[in-house]
């Protein structure tokens, strides 16, 4: 063989020497290849270091010629290869699983570049003879520490301690190298995972709160679902850990949601709810209170402030109630998350922080978790980062992993946002202490996600009347073997006498001893309070028995002044040397016209509620697609700059010098995700005026989880008042299905507003009536209205939810005005807006009454004037439509005792509203008059999308409306 070098092989030599160069940054390096490639020997002259170099290499047999200098490049970059192998699949092989018999990431394949036998050296051009040779270690690994070469042998024994024990660590997809970087560190460094025996004594008595909890439950109460936490009882020292290491760098709040498993436990040993209030919720004699319908014991939340033990710092730790909608909870944790920091002033997420528990078939099945994990680094939804914990039994309901996700690992989900993932063997409590503490670093460093991966097992069944060995015998004949994870820890403390058998057993005792004398307390409770387990307290806002200090509210209108004054900044720019769209120009100038005129269109008159607010000190947040500017183009609250990239102003944060903020966002393309992050957002504050708006309010659909568990029944379930308000543009123009109809039906039939007689007159019927009903739905047909709607809704002395259906063309209808007269000081929302023209002047003339709501009143006002029907026909607008205005329809209806009863709506018939007014009207006559039915056609969908057939039908149905023969003869 000829030791002349080819030309590409000197290009290839000369490519690895340089690399090698970069990664070791030792000149002496090149100075010894070179006098190697040319056939020099040894030169006395040679600085030191490149004497002992040269000294070493050939002491380990490497002469000095072109070939031997060649094989030491290539097996350095074998080596590096080597260890960048493990760091990016060592995982695939670590010993997560506790029970032995699964492969963690749903695949028995080994990869190929990791050294599990020694003739996988040969993948590498390396041999068994080269397994005690030294090699120089590359900047990119720890597992040196302060040493800078190791032998193949040790490098490889390093590399598998560090990634294929009972840790898998999955981060080299994360593009920042600092953060890489930083995670070798962590975990590659020799002797971290070394821990005091204090602290070792501390994790042991963790485990046994934990453990024994739940023997506990289980002793008491063996028939009674618990969805206890056996198999995975180290999530106990485990969130502590977090918690702690939080603590110790600066958390004040942590805000947790998490399914039903292991919830009690939580409840009891992290969060420190009294032990006497969970048991007795066992209590089949328990009467509920009058403050709601109630939920099952393990969807309940709790809020908590205590001095945290291991930094004697304070410490607020808040867990959300949530449904059995495992991850719906998660979008709104990160919501009330987000304003808990925003109300602090805590913009790096340095006092408040999230952790989210989660089950591994939920985190990776429900779409809800994508949506979040695309919050978390958008600059008005972020929390600065989330703690993650899977609490991963291998298994869902019934179904096996293999039949529940594509994806290797339940947690694949989170690679999109470069977090961090660790997964731990949860029957290493050290380990997943070790894991835990690297997590709570991770978040306060980087400020983004991590997810800690707990590996284990479910002892028993779904619940614990269920039978897993049906339909998973195999894997339940290994649980019912396997050790505790508390005996194991325990035996191997005693064994290496950092405890004894005795200081165990007192644990135990001690704790069972607390269980036992908590349980004879709990007999005591005859009532179950929903209020005692209140995520979310309002502190001020209610009397100390959680009821409205009053049941009135002042008027919602505002002094004309501040009404001028908010309409001249909306139709400004109020940042110098900003260049606009021509169009925007026309928009504004509007608009100036318009406040000049004392007259309001829709977009203005939000314009001035929100504005109000602002002065008031009540932050205001609007959130949504597109709402910025509007999907209809109407809004223009964010102005940009046509000549400076990304440069904006806001006006509406320039109306006064000393305002509340206003926040008004842009969101991601997701319903479900972003309306759970404002209901969270809602949840923190009475003294705030949070709106969500879909794009079409059709588009609530895929959000309507959030609206059936949290919205509608969220005080009933677990008496948590919620402000928070749905803005849906709805109407019939002809623009399709999914983009007409906000289904006002659905939000009507979830009302719980039943009455079954019209109430006598009352000034304070209103706001009681409101106070009984779980949301308020309003179709508005004027600005003012509408302005007063969301002013009330803050005036209130209570919070409820405000279904807003919000028009599309109503935005630019020439009708659609309001003036100022409507909305000064000393006016008020119009329930009711009754007929106040010629008919209204000669009621007993009339001959039909026509009650309708938002959008077609336009349309019938129109019709009846070109058929010259005003003194015969009333029109009378029901604005609000839940809870019902009995009182003012009362009225209407006396007014008309001789004329029909009609109730005309745009939308098909079985939608829309007539459904739920008609057996309200027929309350309010005593059932001795119909109220006939004027609109469409039953349908199955919404909406037609062909603009003639939209035409047709609405043609159709106002010829009805106006026939004041079309009834006669017909029965009821």
């Amino acid at each position: 063989m000829s030791f002349m070098l080819s030309c590409m092989q000197l290009l290839y030599l000369e490519r690895i020497i340089t690399f090698l160069l970069c990664v070791l940054g030792k000149r002496s390096w090149d100075l010894f290849f070179r006098n190697a490639n040319a056939g020099q020997t040894y030169d006395p002259q040679l600085p030191d270091q490149l004497e002992r170099k040269a000294s070493f290499l050939q002491s380990h047999g490497l002469a000095q010629t072109p070939g031997k200098a060649e094989k030491l490049v290539e097996d350095h970059l074998a080596v590096q290869s080597l260890i960048r192998a493990y760091q990016i699949r060592g995982h695939h092989v670590a010993q997560l699983d506790p029970l032995g018999i699964l492969d963690a990431d749903l695949d028995s394949f080994v990869p190929s570049d990791l050294i599990t036998t020694i003739d996988k050296l040969g993948f590498y051009g390396l041999h068994e003879s080269d397994l005690d040779k030294v090699f120089q270690l590359p900047t990119t690994t720890f597992i040196g520490g302060n040493e800078n070469s190791l032998s193949l042998r040790e490098i490889i024994k390093r590399l598998e301690n560090t990634y294929c024990q009972h840790i898998g660590l999955e981060f080299m997809f994360i593009n920042d190298v600092e953060q890489c970087q930083w995670i070798r560190q962590k975990f590659e460094t020799p002797g971290v995972m070394k821990f005091t025996n204090e602290e070792k004594r501390t994790l042991l008595a963790r485990l046994v709160r934990s453990m024994r909890f739940e023997d506990f439950l289980a002793r008491k109460w063996s028939s009674e679902k618990r969805f206890g936490l056996e198999g995975c009882e180290v999530m106990i020292p485990a969130l502590k850990t977090i918690i702690d290491k939080s603590s110790e760098m600066g958390i004040e709040y942590v805000i947790m949601g998490m399914p039903h498993r292991g919830r009690l436990n939580v409840l009891a040993n992290v969060i420190r709810k009294e032990l006497e209030q969970i048991f007795c919720q066992f209590d089949p004699k328990l009467e509920a209170a009058d403050e709601g319908s109630g939920d099952v014991k393990y969807h309940l939340g709790m809020y908590h402030e205590r001095i945290n033990r291991a930094t004697n710092k304070k410490i607020t730790l808040s867990l959300m109630a949530n449904p059995s909608h495992l991850e719906a909870v998660d979008p709104v944790v990160q919501g009330k998350t987000k304003a808990e920091q925003f109300y602090r002033g805590d913009t790096a997420g340095k006092k408040v922080m999230s952790i989210l528990l989660h089950g591994d078939a939920a985190f990776a099945g429900q779409g809800v978790v994508y949506e979040t994990f695309h919050l978390s680094d958008l600059p008005s939804y972020t929390t600065n980062g989330t703690i993650h914990v899977v609490v991963n039994n291998q298994i869902g309901f019934t179904t096996d992993p293999r039949m529940a996700r594509s994806s290797p690992y339940p947690t694949d989900v989170a690679r999109v946002v470069n977090a961090p993932i660790f997964h731990v063997n949860a029957d290493d409590p050290e380990a997943v202490m070790y894991v835990c503490s690297v997590a709570a670093e991770w978040r306060n460093t980087f400020n983004k996600d991590v997810v800690v991966d707990l590996v284990c097992y479910r002892r028993r069944g779904h619940n614990e009347m269920d039978e897993p060995m049906f339909t998973q015998p195999l894997m339940y004949k290994q649980i019912h073997k396997q050790v505790p994870v508390l005996k194991k820890y325990a035996d191997k403390l005693i064994a290496d006498g950092t405890v004894t058998l005795q200081e165990f057993e007192e644990e135990i005792a001690k704790y069972d001893r607390i269980c036992e004398e908590a349980y004879t307390r709990s007999k005591d409770n005859k009532i179950l309070h929903i209020k005692h387990w209140l995520d979310s307290p309002w502190p001020g806002f209610f009397n100390v028995d959680g009821e409205p200090k009053s049941m009135s509210c002042p008027p919602t209108g505002i002094s004309e002044d501040l009404l001028t004054h908010i309409g001249n900044v909306a139709s400004s720019v109020p940042v110098k040397d900003f260049k606009i769209h021509a169009g925007l120009s026309r928009i504004l100038r509007a608009r100036l016209e318009m406040t000049k005129n004392r007259v309001v269109d829709w977009a203005l008159a939000e314009y001035m509620a929100f504005g109000s607010f602002l002065k008031e000190g009540i932050h205001v947040r609007l959130s949504g697609q597109d709402v910025e500017r509007g999907t209809f183009s109407h809004r223009h609250h964010v102005l940009h700059d046509q000549e400076v990239d990304k440069r904006t102003c806001v006006p509406m944060n320039h109306l006064w010098e000393q305002q509340a903020p206003y926040t008004v966002c842009n969101s991601s393309l997701s319903e479900y995700g972003v309306l759970g992050f404002e209901l969270g957002f809602a949840m923190a504050s009475p003294n705030a005026l949070v709106c969500w708006e879909a794009q079409f309010g059709d588009f609530h659909n895929t959000a309507q989880c959030i609206i059936d568990q949290f919205i509608s029944s969220g005080q009933a379930k677990w008496v948590r008042h919620n402000g928070i308000v749905l803005l849906l543009p709805h109407g019939m123009e002809g623009m399709g299905p999914e983009h007409s109809s906000a289904r006002p039906e659905r939000f009507l039939q979830m009302s719980n507003d039943d009455s079954d007689a019209y109430p006598e007159f009352s000034k304070q019927f209103e706001v009681s009536q409101l106070y009984e009903c779980n949301w308020i739905v309003v179709n508005c047909s004027t600005p003012a209205n509408y302005f007063h709607v969301l002013r009330r809704q803050i005036l209130l002395p209570f919070r409820k939810p405000l279904i807003i259906l919000t028009p599309k063309s109503l935005l630019r209808h020439p009708e659609a005005k309001s003036s100022f007269d409507e909305m000064v000081s000393g006016t008020t929302f119009q329930r009711v807006i009754p007929e106040n023209g010629l008919a209204a002047q000669a009621p007993h003339e009339v001959k039909r009454v026509i009650f309708c709501t938002g959008k077609v009143y336009y349309d019938l006002v129109k019709e009846r004037k070109n058929q010259d029907l005003e003194k015969q026909v009333a029109i009378t607008r029901l604005e609000q439509i839940s809870p019902f205005p009995f009182d003012l329809l009362k009225e209407e209806l006396d007014k008309y005792p001789d004329a029909d009863l009609v109730w005309c709506q745009e939308e098909h018939k079985n939608s829309g509203y007539y459904d739920y007014v008609k057996p309200r009207f027929r309350t309010i006559v005593n059932h001795t008059r119909p109220i006939w039915y004027v609109g469409r056609e039953p349908a199955a969908a919404a909406a037609t999308g062909n603009k003639n057939t939209h035409l047709v039908s609405l043609r159709r149905f106002l010829d009805t409306a106006f026939n004041l023969e079309a009834f006669e003869g017909k029965t009821f």
